[in-house]
């Protein structure tokens, strides 16, 4: 549906302003139907970014500063998330053997286990293969890179 229908407005000062309405509109229209994903498995998205970059590292650990340079959202308390983590059991930290100042952070069994059951779950091509070819999602994806430049 267009974006002047979805919102009941067709008011916008120019084609910039329509495109940023329709990244921001889309984004939480994404967040929304994943947001039940994430219930079901007592996560939140910024969590479930943590556990995939650690799962991307497994079987060695990483530091809460490369978690913080990865994680798509910039603006999230990566030690604090860390922290919700331990306490769920779905990541141990241990502390570096090369440096004892500096903790390593390392995705548990259970962390592996719910991704694995998360990534049957939700196929993230199921979910865009009804509106987007596998050619226009390529598209999608190169504009929005040149959008960040």
């Amino acid at each position: 549906m267009r974006i002047d229908d979805e919102i009941q407005s067709s008011k916008f000062e120019n084609n910039y302003h329509k495109a940023v309405i329709n990244l921001s509109y889309t984004y939480n229209w994404v967040n929304n139907e994943t947001r039940s994903l994430f219930e079901k498995n007592n996560i939140t998205i910024q969590q479930f970014n943590i556990l995939r970059i650690l799962r991307g590292q497994y079987p060695n650990p990483a530091t809460v500063n490369l978690l913080k340079e990865r994680m798509i959202d910039k603006m999230s308390d990566a030690s604090r998330i860390v922290d919700r983590l331990v306490q769920k059991g779905l990541v141990s930290r241990c502390t570096n053997t090369k440096d004892r100042r500096a903790v390593d952070i390392r995705i548990s069994e259970q962390g592996l286990k719910t991704l694995a059951i998360m990534d049957e779950e939700f196929k993230i091509k199921d979910f865009l293969k009804d509106n987007l070819t596998e050619e226009e999602a390529g598209q999608l994806s190169d504009l929005l890179d040149k959008l960040r430049g």
